[in-house]
């Protein structure tokens, strides 16, 4: 699991520099050289966002729980150890 920092809110920066160092991404069909998951989609997840709210200046933080599905995997990835 990593923490990563966008600074430009795009995905794409995350999928192809995991790939370029062989470690793409879980759920990843583009970029992932034929290996194959279990996962329906890629395991990226916001679970926190910070910006300024453009017509009132305020600073919103939004923090959202991991969903059942990437969960699910992280669980697997667990009890393989």
């Amino acid at each position: 699991m990593l923490e990563v920092k966008l600074h430009t809110g795009r995905t794409h920066q995350i999928r192809v520099h995991m790939a370029h160092i062989n470690n793409p991404l879980i759920g990843e069909k583009l970029y992932s050289k034929g290996r194959s998951s279990s996962a329906e989609r890629q395991m990226l997840h916001a679970w926190k966002l910070e910006f300024t709210q453009p017509e009132t200046g305020e600073l919103l933080k939004i923090e959202a729980p991991i969903p059942d599905d990437l969960q699910k995997i992280l669980s697997e990835m667990t009890d393989e150890k």
